[in-house]
């Protein structure tokens, strides 16, 4: 089944995205923006632990990556390493590392065509270009355990590419029903619909979770704060997020989910046990989540609830013909607002993902209304012939979610997550292709739902390997 639970996280402002513009390999959606592709959910893994068990299997424990950065002449292609990794028994420490080449390739070919006689200084010259620091970034990340059911994580990085240095630190705590997690970043990375990231110098967050329960009701309550400026990593000239923005409010959210299957074949011992000629065999399936042929239906809604007690006002930016931003009105955000949101999911599933051929083909189908507020309004402002400015508002389209996967070869199943924008009710664009990625993962029955994924975002123009645990 499709991660349903992303709808509240989503519009809770709580939802990690992957990434590889950061080290540690997230980045936090835009609070209010419509639900991200599942595909684009980062591993509940952290980035060093991943490294630590992606490093045994790709030569010198070198894992490449691809994401763009303003500065091109440092090219897209990367590649990072775990470069230490002590630990004791409540305590680990993680320093990784990124080294872009292109910059160093084209430096190197441009010093060697300029050079008649190889000399010492010809060789001195050359070397000189390995030291340029803005080639390489560096991480490092720290986790101690503070009691069983607490921990504790600091982590700083400093891309070769920016000045700035990036700090985060969380404090997790779990209760018997709910988790309690505070979560600081300066400057924070955030990223909105249109693919864009936002630095917001200063992001603190504290929220109450609870676990979901055998009704399906979860709820969650939290404080967050903004503080500083937005800016735009890769684009100057855009306003920023109305959420973005500083301020300090309490959310409130509630959602209710319930499945059912439509029919499901369920695994029998026949399916575990294999016999050979050399007696029986125990052979699961790849994945314990794929393991049963089966079609359902699951559905999710909920509200939230946002009260602001710090909430200045803001400048709403325009850009003349020449490129340079202007101010054109101040904003503010209303002190509290509600919504709902809801989810539906279909999904149909054939083969048991256990043999080597033909076992496994899976299709999800999820329609997400983001806001029902801005939906409704949206459709009372097409009836009533209303000005169009509406319909720019993200979350006042629904989307639907296609996700499809087919088994190539034993473990190895390639994916296409496909994100449509129903936006036809504007009378200006129809419905099209908003987001999609391509992925080609290895499933290992070790981790009995753990896999390795190899992704890339044409929309982003950005790709990387994560380790991912129990997707669904």
């Amino acid at each position: 089944m499709a991660n349903l639970r992303t709808a509240m996280d989503a519009a809770f402002g709580d939802l990690n995205v992957a990434s590889p513009q950061a080290l540690d390999g997230s980045a936090k959606l835009v609070p209010g923006d419509p639900v991200p592709l599942d595909g684009a959910v980062a591993s509940r893994a952290l980035r060093f632990q991943q490294l630590s068990f992606l490093r045994n299997g790709f030569p010198l424990g070198i894992i490449p990556s691809y994401s763009p950065t303003p500065r091109k002449e440092l090219g897209s292609f990367s590649l990072q390493s775990l470069l230490l990794r002590p630990a004791t028994d409540n305590w680990w420490l993680g320093v990784v590392g990124r080294f872009r080449p292109k910059k160093l390739i084209d430096s190197i070919k441009a010093e060697i065509s300029n050079v008649d006689e190889w000399e010492l200084s010809a060789l001195k010259d050359v070397a000189k270009h390995f030291l340029d620091k803005s080639l390489y970034s560096l991480g490092v990340s720290s986790q101690l355990s503070l009691s069983p059911s607490s921990s504790l994580l600091i982590g700083t990085e400093q891309l070769g590419e920016k000045e700035r240095r990036r700090h985060k630190i969380m404090l997790y705590h779990r209760l018997p029903n709910h988790d309690i997690t505070m979560e600081a970043a300066w400057p924070g990375l955030f990223l909105d619909h249109n693919g864009r990231y936002w630095d917001v110098p200063e992001s603190i967050s504290l929220d109450l979770l609870s676990l979901v329960s055998e009704s399906g009701l979860r709820y969650r309550f939290g404080i967050h704060k903004n503080g500083g400026q937005p800016h735009g990593i890769d684009a100057t000239n855009i306003e920023p997020p109305s959420a973005l923005m500083p301020g300090l409010c309490a959310k409130a959210a509630f959602s209710y989910e319930k499945s059912k299957d439509l029919w499901r074949q369920k695994e029998t011992k026949e399916d575990v046990m294999v016999k050979t000629e050399k007696g029986l065999f125990w052979r699961p399936s790849y994945d314990i989540r794929l393991r049963e042929p089966h079609s359902a239906v699951s559905a999710i809604i909920g509200g939230i609830c946002t009260a602001w007690f710090w909430n200045p006002e803001f400048c709403l930016a325009g850009v003349s013909r020449e490129g340079e931003i202007f101010s054109v009105a101040s904003a503010k955000r209303s002190p509290f607002n509600a919504d709902l949101f809801g989810s539906v999911c279909y999904t149909f599933q054939l083969g048991k993902f256990r043999k080597k051929y033909c076992d496994l083909t899976r299709i999800d189908a999820r329609l997400d209304i983001s806001s029902a507020a801005a939906f409704a309004q949206r459709v009372f402002n097409v009836l009533s012939g209303s000005s169009v400015s509406s319909f720019r508002r993200p979350s006042s389209s629904p989307r639907v979610n296609l996700i499809f996967q087919q088994q190539v070869a034993g473990p190895i199943v390639f994916r296409v997550d496909s994100k449509f924008s129903l936006g036809s009710l504007s009378g200006r664009q129809g419905p099209h292709v908003e987001d999609l990625i391509y992925s080609l993962s290895y499933s290992l029955r070790l981790l009995r739902s753990g896999k390795v994924v190899a992704w890339y975002s044409p929309k982003r123009k950005e790709g990387m390997v994560e380790l991912r645990l129990l997707e669904f």
